[in-house]
């Protein structure tokens, strides 16, 4: 099975000065996840090559086993130093899509007519599309054939207005995750801050935070394999 996994190339957070870009848990874990299940995985970004990282993701209270796995893993780290540019590949090629989060999406991915164009031809093909975090955000312009939101009466979760608040950074954002997949009318639920929380409707995955990024990447599998 052929996997892609689409990460942002935006490293600025707002107008604070200082930056942003993809979670590195959201990469590690369903990079390993997918890989052990024997997928073939391409990394994708807007303007290709080395996608920005947010720093904080990799400060000592955020690293996990797979992090430090991915940083050490030359195989990993030189896919990540050379992603594909999103524009020239095709939901055709693959047979899933992973969007990990960090806040960098918010402000390239869920504007980006190549992303929106790509998740849609995915979904419309049948095949199963994930995203964890911020990257449920990236749904807000996505529709079905019939022009209506794809999260539309779907169940659907991603980073909560809490977490947001929670990490100081609601009013930098350029919207609130939660708050926009409930005007698209989705059906949103959350589990409690931080603790991984995953849901699946239809072909399309959901999860809330970095923690839940390896759950994400189990039911994209199941989700394959059934």
């Amino acid at each position: 099975m052929k996997v892609l996994l689409v990460l942002t190339s935006h490293d600025q957070l707002g107008d604070t000065g200082l930056k942003t870009g993809f979670w590195l848990e959201e990469l590690a874990a369903p990079y390993y996840g997918l890989k052990e299940a024997g997928a073939q995985i391409t990394l994708a970004s807007p303007l290709g090559g080395q996608p920005p990282l947010d720093p904080k993701s990799n400060e000592p209270s955020f690293q996990t086993d797979l992090t430090r796995r991915f940083e050490l893993d030359p195989e990993a780290t030189a896919a990540l130093a050379s992603t594909q540019v999103l524009s020239t590949v095709k939901a055709a090629d693959f047979d899933a899509v992973f969007y990990p989060g960090g806040h960098g999406p918010l402000w390239d991915l869920a504007e980006d007519q190549d992303s929106i164009t790509l998740i849609q031809d995915f979904l419309r093909s049948g095949k199963p599309t994930a995203l964890v975090c911020h990257a449920p955000g990236v749904l807000r312009h996505v529709v079905n054939e019939d022009g209506t939101p794809v999260v539309a009466g779907k169940k659907v979760t991603g980073f909560a207005n809490s977490e947001e608040e929670g990490v100081g950074l609601t009013d930098v954002v350029p919207f609130l995750v939660e708050d926009v997949l409930v005007e698209q009318g989705g059906v949103y639920s959350k589990g409690e801050d931080w603790a991984s929380y995953v849901l699946q409707d239809g072909l399309l995955i959901t999860g809330q935070n970095p923690g839940s990024s390896a759950e994400a990447a189990d039911v994209l599998i199941k989700a394959l394999a059934g």
